[in-house]
């Protein structure tokens, strides 16, 4: 005897169940009862759901994602000093936890200690890229720069081992935040340190502007103040690129942009100071450069550098960068930058692709090489 399945009636059923869901859940919604407090926290089944939702999607998504050289100790400092201004609010640092606000989130900001060892530093990348949804997580502010985001990735692969004393080293070095602050600058004149320098810059730049001696951070002493006043308006407009300086910058006024910018070009830059690339041992690459810089390359249509950037020190009335002893790292990566459309910058930086689009990489490593190689003062 066969059994036989009324299937048009079965249809009926699971349409009119269908229908009653659907039903029952706009009643639900427009009747504002469904619960959205923070304070009442998520239902084990909803926590469930969505922790395995996002599991699985950060597992799929970062599969692909090659991972580079991330154990650089400039990488690591720079990642540092992101964490410090923009991620210790939320997660805390050894030694300092986060304030108590922070804990009646839904969902609570997890420990990074006991997270980072769970995850693949793809996964990390594509968790500080991308943020999460319905976290509180947001997206890197800056997505042009991957580089940056490798750097907070080399930098929490370190986290879970440090103690507070070596968290402090990498994230501020030998500075400490104190009000109040003097330095000789370039007039033999004891200047004041802004407190915005010691809130938001010096982790990074120093208090005298010679970032920290690793590369990442572009020295600021010296520079042309017409360039960082420019500059910093371009980041707080979103129109030069980096997850780091655009929410520094974007909350600030333009008084204070000023300040900055006059207070670090009118420290004394001194003498160069060689990056980890090391130009002392390579004056083959520095006189290269210098004939790139002087007078370009006709036959690649690449014209001379000094013409923009002249390596003497006198004074020229533009909004262009001065690169005499800066790092040699910083300046390839600009380059860099500048050839993949990823920087941006002031109203001039459109300049720069001209010249770059011709340039080889061997090319643009020599150029940053006999910059680094200038003393500021020449």
């Amino acid at each position: 005897m066969k059994l036989r399945i009324n299937w048009k009636q079965h249809l009926k059923t699971i349409i009119v169940f269908l229908l009653i869901v659907a039903v029952g859940g706009a009643i639900v919604v427009v009747s504002g009862i469904a619960p959205i407090a923070a304070s009442s926290g998520h239902w084990e089944i909803t926590k469930w759901f969505l922790n395995f939702s996002k599991e699985r999607a950060v597992a799929t998504h970062s599969m692909l994602i090659e991972v580079p050289d991330l154990d650089v100790q400039s990488k690591i400092v720079q990642g540092a000093g992101h964490y410090e201004i923009g991620c210790l609010q939320c997660h805390g640092s050894p030694g300092k936890v986060p304030p108590r606000i922070v804990s009646l989130m839904t969902p609570k900001p997890p420990e990074i200690a006991a997270v980072v060892p769970e995850r693949e530093p793809q996964e990390l990348f594509y968790i500080v890229k991308h943020g999460i949804m319905l976290t509180g997580m947001p997206a890197w502010p800056s997505q042009e720069r991957d580089d940056e985001v490798w750097s907070v990735v080399a930098f929490l692969l370190k986290y879970p081992q440090l103690s507070e004393t070596e968290y402090q080293q990498l994230a501020l070095g030998d500075f400490e935040k104190q009000s109040a602050q003097t330095i000789e600058g370039v007039a033999d004149d004891a200047l004041t340190v802004p407190h915005e320098v010691i809130e938001s810059c010096a982790g990074c730049h120093g208090v005298d502007g010679q970032g920290r001696d690793l590369g990442v951070f572009p020295k600021l002493a010296g520079q042309n103040e017409a360039y960082l006043i420019a500059t910093l308006n371009a980041y707080q407009a979103d129109r030069r690129h980096s997850g780091t300086m655009e929410p520094v910058a974007g909350r600030v006024d333009e008084e204070i942009i000023k300040g900055v910018s006059r207070y670090y070009s009118q420290l004394n830059s001194g003498d160069a100071t060689i990056s980890s690339a090391g130009t002392e041992e390579n004056p083959e690459g520095i006189a290269r450069g210098q004939e790139i810089a002087t007078n370009g390359i006709p036959e690649q249509n690449v014209p001379s550098c000094v013409d923009c950037h002249p390596t003497s020190r006198a004074p020229y009335n533009n909004a262009y960068p001065t690169l005499n002893g800066q790092y040699a790292d910083y300046l390839e990566l600009q380059l860099n930058l500048f050839k993949q459309r990823k920087r941006g910058g002031t109203k001039s930086a459109n300049l720069m692709h001209a010249v770059v689009d011709h340039l080889k990489d061997e090319q643009m490593r020599d150029v940053s090489l006999y910059y680094e190689s200038l003393k500021f003062n020449e």
